[in-house]
């Protein structure tokens, strides 16, 4: 037979001493659990014969509840206890050379059993003793030689124990045996419980202390007579009070009914009213919705000529852009870098859309040239000067000996054009200034200049172009508006 944890079912190994009780141990092991089962029956007695009302606790401010379930409780009733005759074995005395002093083992004692032991009086404690040490008669002698190999087998001893821990766990709410770490967790337990119903005890205490201290004094019963007479008069004023209005309250009630019937007329009078002029609003919707349909042909029809107003060939003709250090006409760009080489064809063909532009603005605007003729022929565009009778012609092309004359003809008569339309429009104002050759202070010659400057003063002039551009798509839409119709 072995033993187990009734907590944790750790195996257990059972001390000597329970293996080798006598009567006088077993009695005085016995004893406690029998003692504390009597005065929890004479309990129970006492509360059946007189049932008090409930305790506050709950009520008392900061009071915690009575009792905690324990962790090791098996079960929610007291097992039924074993009868009185099977709850002592007769054990014959063990030999001489085991007779030691009874070691009470940790594991199989409960809080209950040990507050128990405390119960018991000192004169029964040492009746018990005396009882186990008493001279035995002979008869009694032979019958204990005569059962000692009988009883002095193991499984015997071992049935012995658990018999004795049956009867301990049908005392108490512990199953036994338990082990040495269940069994301080158990007092753990215990000890938290006992600290909550102290707690309890002193709020109760407290809180009678409050009730023995809370009686009235004369003068305060004097002060509450008082105010219950101040109320008392204010419920008379409240009842005079609440007599006149209701009063008030009949006479209104007369005057609503006069009010419903004038209503009613009124609610009559309003029946017709709204039937004309729902007819009015019907004939107003199918007005307005004719109205509100040739509303939205007009508004159609004049969004169609403002779209056609603000249509600019010479946007869609003429696209300025710029392509990372590099300004782009038409997708042709205009400047040479080292990092970025341009062929001279696309440089060509830049100059040719560049010079059409000019020229296309300057015949828009009716503008005339100064000393200079514009040739637009695409890559093999050119400049005529212009001085009385002679004309010296500048090819706007890369490898023609008067290729930084023919550019400098083309900075200049964007001045010409950029003055004009700064003199027309005077909130127009070119963001590179052009000075001869210089443009932002960057020339547009390519000889003896670096490629970074010649593509930068490049791209200064196509931003200056746009602006041109913009004036003259602003001109041409005052003009269309000031010949459109009225």
């Amino acid at each position: 037979m072995s033993f187990h944890c009734k907590r944790c079912t750790q195996p257990l190994k059972i001390d000597d001493s329970l293996t080798n009780l006598d009567q006088a141990a077993s009695d005085m092991l016995m004893a406690p659990l029998l003692a504390e089962g009597q005065f929890e029956a004479n309990r129970h007695q006492k509360r059946a014969q007189t049932q008090f009302p409930e305790p506050m606790s709950r009520k008392i401010s900061g009071g915690k509840p009575s009792s905690l379930p324990s962790p090791y409780k098996s079960v929610s009733e007291k097992r039924q206890s074993y009868p009185v005759s099977e709850s002592f074995v007769m054990l014959p005395h063990p030999p001489k050379e085991n007779n030691r002093p009874v070691s009470r083992p940790i594991s199989i004692l409960t809080s209950k059993s040990t507050n128990a032991i405390s119960s018991v009086s000192p004169s029964n404690a040492v009746a018990l003793l005396e009882s186990s040490f008493h001279m035995e008669s002979p008869s009694a002698a032979a019958l204990e030689e005569v059962n000692w190999t009988r009883n002095n087998s193991l499984s015997h001893r071992l049935k012995v124990a658990n018999r004795l821990f049956d009867i301990m766990s049908s005392q108490s709410d512990v199953d036994h045996p338990l082990c040495q770490e269940c069994t301080d967790m158990l007092l753990e337990a215990l000890e938290k419980q006992l600290e909550d119903v102290s707690y309890e005890r002193d709020c109760y205490i407290e809180f009678m202390k409050k009730v023995k201290g809370s009686k009235l004094s004369r003068e305060e019963e004097e002060e509450l007579r008082k105010q219950l007479e101040e109320l008392q008069v204010a419920e008379e004023d409240a009842s005079t009070e609440l007599q006149k209005l209701q009063e008030e309250e009949e006479r209104l009630g007369r005057e609503l009914k006069g009010l419903e019937s004038e209503m009613k007329s009124l609610e009559d009078e309003e029946d017709e009213f709204w039937g004309k002029r729902n007819e009015y609003q019907l004939e107003l919707d199918a007005f307005q919705n004719e109205r509100d349909s040739i509303n939205l042909k007009y508004d159609h029809d004049v969004k169609q000529y403002e779209k056609l107003q603000k249509t600019v060939v010479y946007n869609d003709a003429f696209c300025i852009s710029h392509d990372g250090p590099f300004g782009t006409i038409n997708g042709f760009r205009l400047g040479r870098l080292s990092t970025h080489p341009v062929e001279w064809n696309e440089i060509n063909a830049a100059w040719g859309q560049t010079l059409l532009l000019l020229y296309t603005i300057a015949s828009k605007l009716k503008f005339q040239f100064q000393n200079y003729r514009l040739v637009p022929m695409g890559s093999f565009s050119r400049v005529e000067k212009v001085g009385g009778d002679s004309v010296i012609t500048y090819e706007l092309m890369f490898l023609n000996r008067r290729f930084d004359h023919a550019m400098e003809a083309v900075l200049i008569c964007l001045k010409q054009l950029g003055d004009f339309a700064e003199e027309k429009d005077k909130s127009l104002k070119l963001p590179y200034r052009i000075n001869k050759d210089k443009i932002g202070d960057l020339s547009v010659r390519l000889q003896f200049n670096q490629d970074e400057s010649w593509t930068k003063a490049l791209r200064y002039m196509l931003t200056n172009m746009k602006w041109i551009l913009l004036f003259a798509s602003r001109a041409n839409t005052a003009n269309e508006s000031d010949s459109g119709p009225k």
